[in-house]
């Protein structure tokens, strides 16, 4: 790797062949985010206590051994549940992100260079149980439950999915290794939400004009979501040998030739507006085309 790019960046090649470069989140910063997702976990149960399973326990048990027993339970039911949708829910929104994760500037992302699927998302956050929730759980119980020998080993179970990250390049966690995911820095740059409405043949772009781009109805219609997605990320990480072969390959797609001064950020930006204005009519219609495959 040249000496130039960080050692934490990596490079993933899309399905469509196009390479994308991550920065890889270092352990500290994926501490810290989980840290604040527990917080956040750990407020809403102490108010779904205090609201729901406590009333309802003195309403039907009223006080007592019997009584804190079950709210135990119900504590404990309503703690599985929602640290486990929590993670999940998520990460499967477009942001790949808890709140935690986006306040430190994190996402997570398939290693293969894929869209992030349900099944993935779901194998990561499962095998949280045992890394952290279970050591957890069981380092909390009262010392007279358990021996010491049964100690070292909770101790020694802990430090293993702990540590697991420390030990590999990609500081991946054991769900991260069984899903197939990382980690990865999320581009904090502004881009896109409003470029198909913002952009402008007019405004000035690196003190010269835009460019004016006229694309036909066939020339538009050749991708769809899943290739839209994807230029957004080009256009996000702002690497110019990735712009260059995205753009050629988009050029000889559509059968577009370049003129003089055709820069192909312009034209990527330009593109990017178009499709998306495109696909946005179509759902008007009901319609939606998922890639360049779709023909239906």
């Amino acid at each position: 790797m040249p000496p130039s790019v960080p050692k934490r960046v990596r490079t993933m090649v899309t399905p469509e062949g196009v390479p994308l470069r991550w920065e890889l989140g270092g352990a500290s910063e994926r501490a810290g985010a989980f840290l604040i997702d527990a917080a956040i976990i750990l407020a809403v149960l102490t108010a779904l206590v205090l609201a729901l399973i406590r009333p309802i326990l003195r309403t039907t048990l009223g006080a007592g051994t019997s009584a804190d027993e079950a709210g135990l339970t119900l504590f404990l039911l309503a703690a599985f549940a929602l640290r486990n949708l929590y993670f999940a829910g998520w990460e499967l929104t477009p942001r790949a992100a808890t709140p935690g994760k986006r306040v430190l500037g994190l996402r997570v992302a398939a290693r293969d260079g894929g869209r992030l699927t349900a099944e993935a998302v779901f194998a990561r956050n499962a095998t949280r149980e045992l890394e952290v929730w279970l050591p957890l759980s069981f380092l909390g119980a009262q010392a007279e439950a358990v021996d010491a020998w049964t100690a070292l080993l909770g101790l020694a179970w802990s430090a293993v999915f702990l540590l697991f990250p420390l030990f590999n390049k990609d500081r991946l966690r054991a769900g991260d290794l069984i899903a197939g995911t990382w980690v990865v820095k999320a581009p904090r740059r502004r881009l896109l939400p409003d470029l198909a409405a913002e952009r402008s043949d007019t405004a000035l772009f690196g003190g010269a004009t835009r460019p004016h781009f006229d694309f036909t109805p066939d020339q538009v219609d050749a991708y769809g979501v899943k290739e839209l997605h994807v230029l957004e990320e080009v256009l996000r990480t702002r690497h110019a040998s990735t712009l260059t072969e995205v753009a050629a390959r988009i050029r000889t797609k559509i059968g577009w030739t370049a003129g003089a001064g055709d820069r192909d950020r312009d034209f990527l930006e330009a593109y990017y507006a178009a499709l998306r204005r495109r696909l946005e009519g179509q759902l008007l219609f009901g319609r939606r085309r998922r890639d360049k495959h779709d023909q239906g």
